[in-house]
């Protein structure tokens, strides 16, 4: 599974880019509150990606803002939403404001939303209400984090290297949950210690 592209913007158009990594371009879909954080053609661009795999097909989601990979996860959690839909939704709101609408309930600002109709919104809005309030900060204020965020997606990427590495997902996310405790936020202390761990 690929879970991060770093290369040359190759070409980009609304909705879609190429990244070329080592004389391979990877085409890679984006929100436009992506596209718009993208370089100049030419210059190094570095993003969190979502790989998507279907029987045909595998598909590449990027993210330069991890907030936003985390919501664009949320939303794959809901029935009958999937990668394109999601990508389409968070095109239309940042990533922040929809985390802000989800925990309020607030149906008339997810309505406002390109494709986002009365009967989708609210049932958004009772789906994923509690876990978009799993992205919020433990401050003991309930108050909304970008930090929180960015540190919920850097535990899930550690225990998703574990498992690629062959251990459990239950026993990979109880290692990077302790490891997480001592060795801060950095992905790659975050797993090193998670190893040590496991290996005893």
């Amino acid at each position: 599974m690929i879970a991060r592209l770093r290369g040359t913007l190759a070409a980009k158009s609304p909705g879609e880019i190429i990244v070329d990594v080592g004389g391979t371009g990877y085409q890679v879909f984006v929100s436009l509150n992506t596209f718009y954080e993208l370089p100049d053609l030419g210059q190094e661009v570095s993003l969190s990606i979502y790989t998507h795999v279907r029987e045909d097909a595998l598909q590449l989601y990027g993210f330069v803002d991890r907030t936003e990979k985390s919501v664009f996860e949320l939303l794959l959690a809901v029935s009958g939403i999937g990668p394109r839909l999601a990508k389409n939704v968070l095109s239309g709101i940042p990533a922040h404001e929809m985390v802000r609408a989800l925990t309020q309930g607030n149906v008339d600002r997810l309505m406002a939303i390109p494709g986002v109709g009365r009967k989708l919104a609210e049932r958004l809005t009772v789906e994923l209400k509690n876990r978009a309030a799993s992205l919020v900060s433990g401050n003991g204020e309930g108050a909304r984090s970008a930090d929180g965020c960015v540190r919920l997606e850097t535990l899930r990427e550690a225990a998703s290297a574990l498992v690629n590495l062959g251990y459990r997902r239950q026993e990979a996310e109880r290692a990077v949950k302790d490891a997480a405790a001592r060795a801060g936020d950095r992905l790659e202390e975050i797993i090193r210690v998670a190893l040590r761990s496991i290996a005893g």
